[in-house]
């Protein structure tokens, strides 16, 4: 009889702890079953080369949310990248460069150009909520809005195109059937897979979301973990940034817009708790996965844009919800 309740118990919890992954996994079923190209091997590519600079993405708030912080300045920071990206990287004879004094550069130089600027806004943001002791909430959120002011006042609210072919092909580009998009998500995901449980940094970085107050008793070094932390998060929104304005073929402010909001719904549906101390990368990427299916089962239902909107917007609520209700019965 008591087996019977545990059993029950386990089959309840694991219902409601992958609740969202079970009915994104039916639904793909169904679309699966009434649209023809659904299960067609291009559809499975456009699937992966979606997935690969949205897991980037979450792969930098995962570190945030771990440590029971956020970060909101997340899409903002991927359009200052793209933007960025694409004004070192326009064609030498497109006539409307936005740097025309700009040599040829190589696309890795660019790149690393852009990490190390993006770099910058990741540790004033960990200074400030490390040091000044500014919720993360707010912090990020004061963030975004100078990144966008400061890519409103760069690229003068004008769309960024014309990129030369080396750039675009990083998107466009594969070796053999896997897309370099994909190859750059793997390396990441594998770098982070072992910082997060190979390093010492990793451990610090589960100490202080499980207990703040009692890694630090133990010799953790909060702030300067804090630093790596947001430091880390915005070289991967620049990685990202750099990887969306070559796959979208331009840039403008609005690029990143909304993606921070998306990486927190995939971490949170991938096991990265909202209150810290939990999350692993492969959850994160099943979080990411199941937000892009998401997408695509709406796109082949044909639902218009704006409720998908309105579907994103319920899962994102919906994954916080059972998050936080698997917190409240720890309790």
């Amino acid at each position: 009889m008591e087996n019977k309740k545990l059993n029950t118990k386990a089959v309840k919890n694991f219902l409601s702890n992958n609740a969202i992954i079970i009915l994104i996994f039916i639904l793909a079923l169904f679309v699966g079953f009434v649209a023809d190209n659904f299960w067609k091997p291009a559809n499975f590519k456009n699937l992966v080369v979606n997935v690969s600079p949205r897991f980037i993405i979450a792969c930098g708030v995962s570190g945030c949310l771990i440590t029971k912080g956020t970060d909101l300045s997340a899409g903002r920071q991927v359009g200052l990248s793209a933007c960025l990206a694409a004004m070192m990287l326009q064609s030498v004879d497109y006539a409307a460069r936005a740097l025309p004094w700009m040599p040829d550069l190589p696309w890795f130089v660019a790149l690393l150009v852009v990490i190390l600027i993006m770099a910058v806004f990741g540790a004033i943001n960990g200074c400030v909520i490390a040091f000044l002791k500014v919720p993360p909430f707010i912090a990020t959120l004061g963030m975004q809005t100078i990144v966008y002011g400061l890519c409103s006042v760069v690229t003068g609210n004008d769309p960024l195109g014309g990129f030369k072919s080396s750039y675009s092909q990083v998107a466009l580009g594969s070796l053999g059937p896997i897309p370099y998009l994909a190859i750059f998500a793997v390396a990441v995901g594998a770098y982070m897979l072992f910082l997060y449980n190979k390093t010492r940094h990793g451990k610090y970085m589960y100490a202080i979301g499980g207990n703040e107050n009692a890694a630090q008793v133990a010799g953790v070094n909060v702030p300067a973990t804090l630093i790596r932390i947001y430091v880390l998060a915005s070289v991967l929104y620049a990685i990202a940034g750099f990887l969306v304005g070559a796959k979208a073929g331009g840039a403008s402010t609005a690029t990143g817009f909304g993606y921070e909001l998306e990486a927190i719904a995939a971490c949170t549906i991938g096991g990265v708790s909202t209150n810290g101390g939990v999350g692993k990368v492969g959850g994160i990427l099943i979080g990411v996965l199941v937000f892009e299916i998401l997408k695509i089962c709406l796109q082949f239902l044909r639902v218009d844009p704006a409720y998908t909107f309105i579907a994103q917007g319920l899962v994102i609520i919906v994954a916080v919800a059972l998050d936080l209700r698997k917190y409240l019965a720890k309790k």
